[in-house]
């Protein structure tokens, strides 16, 4: 057989520096090859479309909680206070009546705190795990330090977030940032 008489599929390009190749760029899969400009400039606008959904999930999250915590709160279905490591005693430094926040050091009175039904709880899974996922594959486009790539991640959370996120909560203006997770 001639050597001339097949060509040999082109590989995917992985690059672990800055760069800005278009042709031969795989997006965290092999399957996920891209062959032409055409390709390339679809994939950008696909993963700027990630970007936003991820920050859509993340309000659409924050908008479900407030409806549970209304919802919830009108109830007020007391449950057993349980603190915020799991324990039903509260932490050191916390008042019996009061547990402190693991990470951002809240004091939250036990008698504020309601159990979640099973199905909202079901729920909030899912959308969490939704976002973890989503924040995770975008973290590896991000890994592949094409500098299109990574502004077409960047693009869709700035837009996403400027769409989605019209509102700041008073007690919490700090919100969350941008992270994997």
């Amino acid at each position: 057989m001639n050597h001339g008489d097949h060509q040999m599929p082109a590989k995917c390009a992985m690059h672990m520096l800055w760069n800005t190749q278009i042709i031969n760029t795989c997006v965290v899969f092999r399957s996920w090859h891209i062959h032409t400009h055409t390709q390339f400039v679809g994939s950008v606008v696909a993963i700027l479309l990630l970007g936003v959904l991820y920050e859509y999930l993340r309000v659409f999250q924050r908008s479900v909680n407030r409806r549970i915590v209304s919802t919830l709160g009108k109830g007020k279905r007391a449950a057993s206070p349980i603190s915020a490591s799991g324990r039903s005693t509260p932490e050191r430094g916390a008042s019996s009546d009061e547990v402190v926040g693991l990470l951002n050091g809240r004091r939250i009175r036990n008698a504020d705190r309601v159990s979640i039904p099973a199905h909202l709880r079901v729920l909030r899974a899912a959308l969490y795990g939704a976002s973890v996922f989503l924040s995770f594959f975008l973290m590896l486009v991000f890994m592949t330090y094409n500098a299109y790539l990574i502004i077409a991640v960047v693009a869709g959370a700035a837009i996403g977030h400027y769409v989605f996120d019209q509102y700041v909560e008073l007690d919490n203006a700090g919100g969350k940032s941008m992270a994997c997770h």
